[in-house]
């Protein structure tokens, strides 16, 4: 098995960066790709759904970007321990009818001494909004450096 870094124990700064290559690699919408970041075990909770180890993983991500269209996400760090993480996170995107959201949520995390997360629990919240009140337009895949975080977008 491959090491993730930045490994634990976290600092702020390694906090920051775990923080952001999570949300790089969930902007690929790629399940397979992001599901390496977990461990073969890993637990689970996503809104109502529960799963457990890389193929419900997979499977879990699938159904959800099937549904999620031009998704685009944005993580920031709230707090850190010496393996945990917890972050605060929306993300855009439209259904099939064109409806666009912007889903709100925070997440807990808990990672292993390879870098793995081993453990996630995910509270998300869907808002209806207008297209024109979007406020993510990077094209789709990692968003720029120089577009601003939750913090800055009053989020």
């Amino acid at each position: 098995m491959s090491k993730r870094p930045p490994l634990p124990p976290f600092t702020e700064q390694s906090a920051i960066e775990k923080v952001r290559l999570a949300e790089d690699g969930w902007n690929t919408r790629d399940p397979e790709r992001v599901s390496l970041a977990y461990t073969v075990d890993s637990r689970w909770r996503n809104r109502s759904e529960f799963a457990t180890g890389r193929q419900e993983i997979v499977a879990l991500l699938t159904r959800k970007w099937a549904r999620e269209h031009e998704y685009r996400l944005v993580k920031e760090l709230w707090a850190y321990g010496d393996r945990r993480i917890a972050v605060r996170f929306a993300y855009e995107w439209h259904d099939g009818a064109g409806q666009w959201y912007r889903s709100y949520g925070n997440e807990n995390w808990e990672f292993d001494e390879d870098g793995l997360m081993r453990v996630r629990h995910a509270s998300i919240n869907d808002l209806p909004i207008a297209e024109a009140d979007r406020k993510y337009h990077w094209p789709l895949g990692r968003r720029p450096d120089d577009h601003p975080g939750l913090s800055e977008l009053g989020l």
